[in-house]
């Protein structure tokens, strides 16, 4: 049996009790740590991550950016992995994530879904414009800051911890996710990417349509970019 790596899995969650259960599966094998950050489900979302042997964190419900947050303040180990509990995002890819910054050549390692690619990147027009969202955004920084990310709004991703606490995070909101990218490229930090595939989520709804946070997420993109 290989030894457990160094890292804290940060496992989003509300209402995924459908999904839960195969989403810890690899990381509970894989990581020291796992915390399932529980937002306000009102179903067995909490129950079957302490049955698994995860940490639940009941976060107040108020946003995915204050969640990460709370997350990242919990973990006990030296990096720390994002990823979401809907059965989107690949758990094989957590060493491949993990290996960069573990080889000391990166602070913060992005999934990329254009490089590995995805289930969700068309279909409808949500999906489309979700992925013109990305590519948008992703322009945008590799434009401010000479670099060439493909996939900066993924949320699975993996960081040093003591770098996480020292961007002074502040977004609610999934928005967090951009402001984790620029402030860490502000600081001089080194961001690097590998591939992985995006699933359909296993059950349910996304929590995030496109048209009700588009603007959102254009206006923090901005804000980051152009006022330290």
């Amino acid at each position: 049996m290989k030894k457990p790596l160094p890292v804290t899995v940060i496992i989003f969650a509300k209402n995924e009790a459908e999904s839960l259960t195969s989403v810890l599966e690899t990381p509970m094998q894989l990581a020291k740590q796992v915390i399932v950050m529980n937002g306000s489900s009102t179903d067995s979302t909490a129950e079957i991550g302490k049955k698994a042997g995860a940490v639940v964190i009941n976060d107040a419900g108020d946003g995915k950016g204050l969640a990460i947050r709370d997350a990242i303040r919990a973990a006990d180990q030296s990096i720390i992995v994002l990823m979401d509990a809907d059965g989107s995002h690949d758990a094989a890819d957590i060493a491949n994530l993990v290996e960069p910054i573990q080889n000391g050549d990166a602070d913060l390692v992005l999934a990329s879904r254009i490089k590995g690619g995805s289930d969700e990147s068309a279909g409808n027009i949500s999906n489309v414009m979700r992925l013109l969202g990305t590519l948008f955004i992703t322009t945008l920084i590799n434009w401010r800051f000479q670099t060439t990310l493909t996939d900066t709004l993924n949320g699975f991703r993996a960081i040093r911890t003591d770098f996480a606490l020292s961007l002074d995070l502040k977004e609610n909101s999934h928005t967090i996710e951009h402001e984790m990218v620029i402030k860490s490229l502000r600081k001089g930090g080194r961001v690097a990417e590998c591939p992985s595939h995006e699933y359909s989520r296993q059950h349910g709804v996304s929590s995030l349509p496109f048209w009700r946070n588009a603007p959102r997420f254009i206006f923090s993109s901005f804000r980051y970019l152009l006022y330290p």
